[in-house]
């Protein structure tokens, strides 16, 4: 069964509404994650959507912060939630497709803006989610499955404007990029989109502060596409729908793509 699938930090769901409506009638991905809904569950906009063809959701929501959901034209059933580190958040959904594809949907906690779990409670509890993340997954080993998100962490030097001038700021420091790489072994993840654009700079963020972010182009790759090893070979067509980041009142993330003939 090929699908295409698609993440996207909307950045509050409802006030983006018309803009998760145009990516799902101009793009038609069979699956849409969402993460940063901003939205309890009840009031995510499910009507709009179901009128597209997508008459599937599963979903964790709060008021006003986090929040993760799945939209799916495809009949999905929900497997669980996790609240890695206890922090009371909304950052996880886990779905399965009818063909036995289990799909999991995380926002990572940004982390705040100092990288040192001392002076700042946030990166504690960034990196603490992370190694939650990677013992659930030592103790569930994954199989025929996908994790997608934003997972607010850009590995590679190529997943950023200029390596050496964010080394040392959150989201691209070494210890985030040890702690994802735990993750990503835990699971025997395979990087999708690295694997379809093995070479070059590729970014999925960029900041509101930039007056003019498309000519500065200072962009971070923060939104993922993982897949396990047994099915990482299916996986083709990645790309990065970075016109989404133009659209009117847009998110500052732009949605990530991948195909999958399974």
């Amino acid at each position: 069964m090929p699908f295409t699938l698609c993440t996207w930090n909307i950045n509050s769901v409802r006030l983006r509404e018309t803009l998760v409506s145009r990516l799902l009638q101009e793009e038609g991905p069979d699956v849409l994650c969402l993460q940063e809904c901003k939205s309890p569950v009840e009031k995510i906009p499910l009507e709009a959507f179901r009128a597209l063809g997508y008459g599937h959701m599963i979903a964790r929501g709060q008021k006003g912060y986090n929040g993760v959901a799945i939209l799916s034209r495809l009949p999905i059933e929900e497997v669980c939630a996790h609240d890695h580190a206890d922090l009371g958040h909304a950052r996880h959904i886990c779905g399965r497709l009818e063909n036995g594809v289990t799909i999991h949907n995380f926002y990572v906690p940004a982390g705040g803006d100092e990288p040192d779990r001392e002076k700042n409670e946030k990166f504690g509890q960034k990196l603490d989610y992370l190694t939650h993340m990677r013992d659930d997954f030592h103790a569930n080993r994954p199989e025929r499955a996908i994790l997608v998100g934003d997972l607010n962490i850009a590995p590679r030097e190529d997943d950023v404007w200029s390596h050496k001038q964010l080394s040392k700021v959150v989201s691209h420091t070494p210890v985030e990029i040890e702690h994802l790489a735990q993750v990503q072994d835990s699971g025997d993840w395979v990087d999708v989109t690295r694997q379809d654009i093995p070479e070059g700079q590729l970014y999925s963020w960029w900041s509101y502060r930039a007056r003019d972010w498309e000519a500065a182009d200072r962009g971070r790759r923060l939104d993922h596409v993982w897949a396990t090893s047994d099915i990482a070979g299916a996986a083709h067509g990645s790309r990065v729908l970075k016109s989404a980041r133009g659209w009117e009142k847009p998110s500052d993330h732009a949605p990530v793509f991948a195909s999958f003939d399974l």
